[in-house]
């Protein structure tokens, strides 16, 4: 079985897709391909597909979406297998749960190669650092289970992994400014801070990459415009941070010229106090 959740769902056994049309049935295949051989308990699945409000009869059709489940998933394993659907998405006391590898849902890859690419960021291989959160972040062909109508539950996972895509963007855009590659940059961080408006740490990769490319103004003035959005949306001044990056491209600072030195940290603490 293969499932991808970073995306449209898509889950197939042999090439067959397993993935129900019905809107319910789709969160609840969802959010057990999220937690693969751990079991999902009851009430959680019956939250995510009623809330808090649940009908009388949700325990009764909670049961029917995983029988139907377990009939796709059945008709795409075929009949000459040792194992049964049921023993695939399987009851145990309390709850069900995919009986698959984590490696067959590609959330879990992705998260291995952030945690390697992470790793090697810090201990300043900024090669291999690049290399795989390049790898993590093109399994992504879309939001999180973007044809997907989340409930509670989904809503907080579909949040958590936006976050983490976010972040490892950063870190991989890290690893690349300090490889020397701040042209090749451009394009992401213009496309990154526009729909990201008010995050200073991407504006604060942008004005790196434009500055050391010969762009100084441009770089000044992804700066003015966030401290005007800034200002103008919530009342407040850039981080003292960002400010001493500003400053320092006005002086030339020699700082802002280098692109691997000894302090393994990312592009928006360089100015840090």
């Amino acid at each position: 079985m293969n499932i991808n959740v970073l995306g449209s769902l898509d889950a197939d056994v042999n090439g067959v897709s397993i993935v129900p049309s019905a809107g319910k049935p789709r969160q609840i295949l969802a959010l057990l391909a999220l937690h693969p051989g751990r079991v999902v308990p009851v009430p959680t699945l019956m939250e995510e597909a009623w809330g808090t409000d649940l009908p009388p009869s949700s325990l009764t059709t909670l049961q029917t979406y995983i029988l139907q489940l377990r009939r796709m998933l059945g008709a795409a394993m075929g009949p000459q297998v040792a194992v049964s659907a049921k023993d695939v998405l399987a009851t145990r006391h309390g709850g069900y749960l995919l009986q698959i590898p984590a490696e067959a849902v590609d959330v879990y890859r992705y998260e291995r190669l952030v945690t390697e690419g992470r790793r090697a960021f810090e201990e300043g291989k900024d090669e291999a650092a690049a290399h795989l959160l390049r790898q993590a972040l093109q399994l992504w062909q879309g939001p999180a289970l973007v044809d997907v109508r989340v409930g509670p539950v989904l809503e907080i996972e579909v949040m958590r992994l936006a976050q983490s895509r976010l972040v490892a963007q950063e870190r991989w855009i890290d690893a690349e400014l300090r490889l020397g590659r701040h042209v090749e940059m451009i394009a992401e961080l213009t496309d990154l801070i526009a729909r990201h408006p008010q995050h200073e740490g991407l504006h604060s990769q942008a004005m790196v990459a434009l500055y050391r490319s010969g762009r100084q103004a441009a770089a000044l003035d992804v700066y003015r415009r966030m401290r005007q959005r800034l200002i103008d949306e919530l009342g407040v001044e850039p981080s003292p941070q960002l400010q001493r990056m500003h400053q320092a491209m006005l002086a030339v600072d020699p700082r802002l010229d280098i692109t691997a030195g000894p302090r393994r940290t990312s592009t928006f603490d360089l100015y840090a106090a």
